[in-house]
């Protein structure tokens, strides 16, 4: 279900090209998942969701960005916020793991 239909409509607008549409449709079809199952894992829905649409090789990119919207916009939000971080090692991260985006550290620097 969603929660918040305003920042929903706004991911929606935004995203017609092809790559932010593909995005939308797994994350509204995860979503749907949400609605149905009780007991889930956040990656498994994501591979589901991408083949029940016919999508094929999204990327870490992709599946952080269609996690974000769902924990923003689902009313199991934060239940998929925790398991998705847990996924991906810090299950104590209070934002949202994009996959894609990796820190490398060096001699005490950033990247």
């Amino acid at each position: 279900m969603i929660t918040n239909q305003k920042k929903w409509d706004s991911y929606v607008l935004k995203n017609k090209d092809p790559y932010g549409k593909c995005c939308i449709d797994i994350a509204k079809r995860v979503m749907k998942i949400l609605d149905e199952e009780k007991i889930f894992e956040p990656h498994d829905i994501i591979i589901q969701a991408e083949k029940d649409l016919g999508k094929d090789g999204i990327t870490g990119f992709m599946t952080g960005i269609i996690s974000l919207m769902i924990v923003q916009c689902h009313s199991r939000g934060e239940e998929w916020r925790k398991k998705w971080n847990k996924e991906w090692g810090d299950e104590n991260r209070e934002g949202v793991i994009n996959p894609a985006l990796l820190e490398i550290e060096t001699n005490k620097r950033k990247l």
